[in-house]
């Protein structure tokens, strides 16, 4: 069996030549949160978060998530809180379907567990036996998304992991919105995150709704982005 962790940029992302997305990387902190969202809003002449639906949409497949109904199911704020999931279940295969790989930064303190090394580092301690990054399908129209050409995207990060570690990391991706899911007996645990940082704040009310629909125990209880009077305002 495997665990099966879900990032909801997997879903919640830009479409081609949005230059201002936050795929292509950004911080993760408060104000790269919900600021950065409202500036880009702004930028669109925006009086609520709809003005973000034109260059940010919810893509397809996410309502796949509730064929997992019964399996042990955990949400969080931010990948950062992946350990905690990880530890119940150590030694495990890991399929993580994410806009990122997750398994180095470029910046910063290479040892400090972040959203963009956590699977990289729970390989080196054993939490995690194989990792899998499971790209999605719309990464194919997005020449500078990770998951447009794996062979680029790993010749970007794999000099910075440990070669010892390359043999058990595989990257994919999707080829439409329904490939790649494990049937539900196959999934030991689902982790569902929120990455408030890449996500928009107009597709939160869907991820409430499908960590409602699964029953997830909240790990670090995600955000709810709203827009009020045209400024956004967070709730945990």
């Amino acid at each position: 069996m495997t665990l099966l962790s879900v990032d909801w940029d997997a879903f919640s992302g830009p479409r081609e030549l949005v230059f201002d997305a936050p795929i292509w990387g950004t911080p993760d902190r408060p104000a790269d949160r919900l600021d950065a969202w409202q500036g880009r809003a702004r930028r669109r002449g925006g009086e609520s978060w709809a003005a973000l639906d034109a260059d940010f949409p919810l893509y397809a497949g996410w309502q796949a998530l509730r064929r997992y109904a019964g399996v042990p199911t955990f949400v969080t704020l931010s990948h950062a809180d992946a350990w905690g999931w990880l530890r119940q279940f150590p030694g495990s295969d890991v399929l993580n379907v994410d806009s990122h790989h997750d398994l180095t930064s470029f910046s910063g303190d290479p040892a400090r567990l972040r959203p963009g090394n956590w699977a990289g580092l729970g390989l080196a301690a054993g939490l995690i036996r194989h990792y899998v990054c499971l790209y999605p399908w719309w990464h194919a129209d997005l020449p500078v998304a990770e998951g447009h050409d794996l062979q680029r995207t790993w010749g970007e990060f794999g000099p910075r992991l440990p070669p010892e570690l390359h043999g058990r990391v595989t990257l994919r991706r999707q080829t439409d919105p329904d490939d790649g899911w494990p049937a539900a007996h196959e999934v030991k645990a689902l982790l569902l995150v929120q990455s408030p940082a890449w996500t928009n704040p107009a597709h939160d009310a869907a991820l409430t709704e499908t960590a409602q629909a699964l029953a997830a125990q909240p790990l670090n209880p995600p955000l709810e982005r709203s827009w009020v009077h045209g400024f956004g305002a967070m709730k945990p």
